[in-house]
């Protein structure tokens, strides 16, 4: 032992480890604690996982492939990379976009490089993988093609958009699922039993309702629900009752899986914008209660429920897009929670109404049609004299004087092109009127304009 006033040399500390030992499995959070040992302890990921599956094969004969592993946090991403190590004999090394930059990497694949010489492989696990840039995800594709290390990539984002090509061709992308409720209850129930690494023989008490209710807070993430059971665990005692009033405490002001400009925010969009196309008022509500619940900006939602009115209801109720506008506006009076329910008014309302994209199409068949033709001299205007001369506005009918109050005979075209009919309205609520009166104008028009002039 050091002597007193002496500062403590490393020997020293090891000669006394009894003294200042802890137990440091006990300061690991619990999720960390009861991590599976083996595939079988894993939940959730049946598909992938499956007994007899390629990647499970793969896997327990220990002939395992560089890959990414995509999926939504807390689906057991890491787990799986530390016993694809295990059951490789490899060396795990772990290193995080968000923490490293490209020296560690340069350290962590030379290391890697000398374990390889010397006949040991290497699994190095880059969570947030999508963050690193393209210089740094390159530095990893040497080492991937001569075997130094197995590269396991872990991405909540889509690969195909964040990840390079030539990285993702070097590896086999796997898709894990967010963990259903029931999944998250039987890893709790697990940790709960487990004696050795979990919370057993502490004589705590909790309800199957009461698991149910941390697995439903959990939103498909296994560590946030441990997370949760330990907090609960904490506040209720050595030997105590997890009760209703624990758990309240405990799951206020909790968030959802939602992560602005990720891929959960674009899927919940998509599925809402989606919902409203296909007239079904009733997920419309559903996804837009989860996208305020989650924090999504509720203009931001007013302005893509405007864009909705404009893309998907258009002339067949244009009633829509000025109610979209007045609910947009009395949010942005009211504010959170009154205004919300304008919100929802608006998206039953374009859900339940008639569609039509026809002008949206109509549009877009005008824009590829743009080119450099010249105005028709009749549908030019002649404010001077000269313009006047030189033919500017000659043989210009003026419709309020033509029979009907539509000159029919002349065009709106450039010569060069001829009638063009881009809009077709669809035979649904406002537009059906619009049809029956456009297909009889046309019909007019296109017999009118066949007629040889007088000249001719």
């Amino acid at each position: 032992m050091a002597r007193s006033g002496t500062p403590p040399t490393v020997s020293s500390l090891l000669e006394d480890r009894d003294l200042i030992a802890v137990d440091r499995d006990a300061l690991r959070p619990l999720a960390e604690r009861v991590r599976p040992r083996t595939l079988d302890e894993m939940v959730g990921q049946r598909r992938l996982l499956a007994p007899g599956s390629a990647l499970r094969q793969s896997i327990e004969s220990g002939h395992v492939h560089s890959m990414v592993l995509w999926g939504p946090p807390g689906c057991g991403k890491t787990t799986l990379a530390l016993l694809l190590a295990k059951y490789a004999d490899a060396d795990f090394r772990a290193i995080s976009a968000v923490l490293s930059g490209l020296p560690e990497v340069r350290q962590v694949l030379a290391e890697a490089g000398h374990r390889f010489a010397e006949g040991r492989r290497t699994v190095l696990f880059v969570d947030e993988v999508h963050r690193f840039n393209k210089a740094q995800q390159d530095a990893f594709l040497p080492h991937i093609e001569r075997g130094t290390i197995l590269f396991v990539g872990a991405t909540t984002e889509n690969p195909s958009f964040e990840l390079n090509s030539a990285l993702l061709s070097r590896c086999r992308v796997h898709v894990m699922e967010a963990v259903s409720a029931d999944d998250i209850v039987a890893a709790l129930r697990r940790a709960l039993d487990d004696e050795t690494h979990g919370l057993g023989g502490r004589g705590l008490s909790i309800a199957s309702e009461q698991l149910q209710l941390i697995a439903t807070a959990a939103d498909g993430d296994v560590r946030r629900g441990l997370t949760l059971l330990e907090i609960a665990v904490e506040l209720a005692g050595e030997g105590g009752a997890i009760t209703n009033g624990i758990l309240e405490q405990v799951l206020a002001d909790r968030t959802r899986r939602f992560d602005k400009g990720g891929e959960q925010f674009y899927d919940q969009i998509s599925a809402l914008h989606k919902s409203v196309r296909s007239s079904n008022p009733d997920a419309a509500l559903y996804w837009l209660a989860r996208m305020l619940d989650g924090g999504c900006d509720p203009l931001y939602l007013a302005r893509r429920m405007t864009r909705m009115a404009v893309e998907d209801i258009g002339l067949a109720d244009p009633r829509a897009l000025s109610m979209a506008i007045d609910a947009w506006e009395t949010y942005d009076r009211l504010g959170s929670p009154e205004g919300e329910l304008a919100l929802a008014q608006l998206v039953i309302y374009l859900a339940s109404t008639a569609k039509s994209n026809a002008a949206y199409k109509a549009f877009g068949a005008a824009k590829r049609d743009v080119g450099t033709q010249e105005v028709p001299l009749h549908l030019r205007n002649a404010p001077t004299k000269l313009m006047k001369e030189i033919g500017y506005g000659k043989d210009y009918r003026y419709d309020h004087d033509a029979e009907g109050g539509i000159a029919l005979e002349q065009t709106g075209f450039p010569d060069a092109m001829g009638e063009r009919v881009y809009y077709h309205p669809v035979e649904r609520g406002m537009e059906l009127k619009l049809k029956e009166k456009l297909d009889r104008l046309r019909t007019d028009r296109k017999r009118i304009q066949r007629k040889p002039k007088a000249s001719e």
